[in-house]
């Protein structure tokens, strides 16, 4: 039985119950009794009472020892919802809704009778179609739903802790080179893509810090760019929508860069640009996103999703060697490894939380500091110069 007292409020009788929700919060709900302060307590005490043995909090019904694990995954969805990210949500709900519910749910297996092998089954059976990466994100949804039903004790354990995971997939992203970079840059002025692309090539930015940028945090003055807003786009409950945050991805991606004069000097003609056009639309003018450095010329905000659409597509009818969006940022990382800066400014520069998110990435990349390797155990062994 859940805890409880009563309050008065505008003359009235509430009861006031507090409990603890299945994510451990304590929450407080109030229920009107109807009943007037005056003269009317015993009713009210009664009211209570009957109220606290009949509680029981929304996100605990028909979750019990019979359930389905597709079933189970779903109550578990709808808990989660309201303790995690919107973005993270609807990878969750996407990878629940259309892959894991529907194999599990033919399967027709009950939570209490999940076993191991079924999950690795699930997880072989999906490897015939997805890359190992995906199949990695599908554990991380099942272990977390699976460690939820042991903390409210509808397990006794989890299963998936006995799961052998497949081997994380290497990446090794396009990259352009410099003469490709100055051509990408002259073909884009002037074009919707122009700034996003200006700011994921020279400063490696991702899709949702460069449709993020805020004017406030770009300062003429010190000659400085901050990134601490991103905007991202995704599906939740079937609607596309707009996600807007002043938290980057990682605490080391909250950064300050430098702001160059090629770059200072044609966003300060792009501010001048979006000032005449809302004095050219007036009331035709999109306000709602006039902080944003990304809009169109009617001050819409440009949608993180027509960036990586329209990215490639840009290229084709240019003629220049298709790459991602994201490929960019690699892009900007290799002309510095080649550059000679070295790995951990660039860590910096690019905002990974850590060294080896970087050294993994581009180590292939690092040749120059393999030549001086050798060179110097040339020198060392005296066996002569490399040629």
């Amino acid at each position: 039985m859940v805890a409880g007292h009563l309050s008065e409020k505008k003359g009235y009788y509430y009861a006031v119950l507090n409990y603890t929700d299945s994510l451990g919060r304590r929450k407080s709900k109030w229920l009107a009794t109807g009943y007037t302060v005056k003269g009317n307590k015993k009713r009210a005490e009664d009211f209570l009472m009957e109220a606290r043995k009949k509680f029981e909090p929304e996100d605990s019904k028909d979750v019990n020892e019979d359930i389905l694990f597709a079933d189970f995954l779903k109550k578990w969805l709808g808990i989660a919802k309201n303790s995690i990210a919107i973005p993270t949500y609807a990878s969750y709900s996407n990878m629940v809704n259309k892959t894991i519910c529907p194999y599990f749910r033919a399967k027709k297996i009950k939570l209490q009778k999940l076993k191991p092998l079924d999950i690795q089954d699930f997880y072989q059976k999906e490897l015939e179609r997805v890359c190992a990466n995906s199949v990695i994100h599908y554990h991380a949804v099942i272990h977390k739903a699976l460690k939820y039903a042991v903390k409210i004790e509808l397990l006794d354990a989890n299963p998936a802790d006995k799961i052998e995971r497949p081997k994380k997939d290497k990446f090794v992203g396009s990259f352009y080179d410099a003469d490709e970079m100055r051509t990408l840059f002259e073909v884009s002025k002037g074009t919707p893509l122009e700034i996003p692309i200006l700011l994921g090539a020279f400063y490696g930015l991702r899709r949702s810090e460069a449709i993020g940028l805020k004017w406030e945090a770009i300062d003429f003055e010190m000659n400085t760019l901050t990134i601490r807003h991103t905007v991202t786009s995704c599906e939740v409950d079937g609607k596309r929508v707009l996600v807007a945050s002043d938290t980057t991805k990682t605490k080391s991606s909250r950064r300050t860069l430098p702001l160059v004069q090629f770059v200072r000097e044609r966003l300060l003609d792009l501010k001048t640009e979006q000032q005449e056009n809302r004095r050219v639309c007036g009331k035709g003018y999109n306000k709602e996103y006039i902080a944003y450095v990304c809009v169109n010329s009617i001050g819409t905000l440009i949608r993180p999703n027509y960036v990586t659409e329209n990215f490639k597509k840009f290229l084709r009818e240019n003629g220049m060697r298709e790459i991602r969006f994201h490929d960019l940022r690699h892009s900007c990382a290799s002309m510095m490894l080649a550059s000679g800066v070295p790995m951990k400014q660039i860590q910096e520069w690019l905002g990974h939380s850590d060294f080896s998110t970087t050294a993994n990435i581009y180590a292939h990349l690092e040749f120059s500091s393999k030549i001086s390797s050798a060179d110097s155990l040339l020198r060392g062994l005296e066996l002569g110069a490399n040629p």
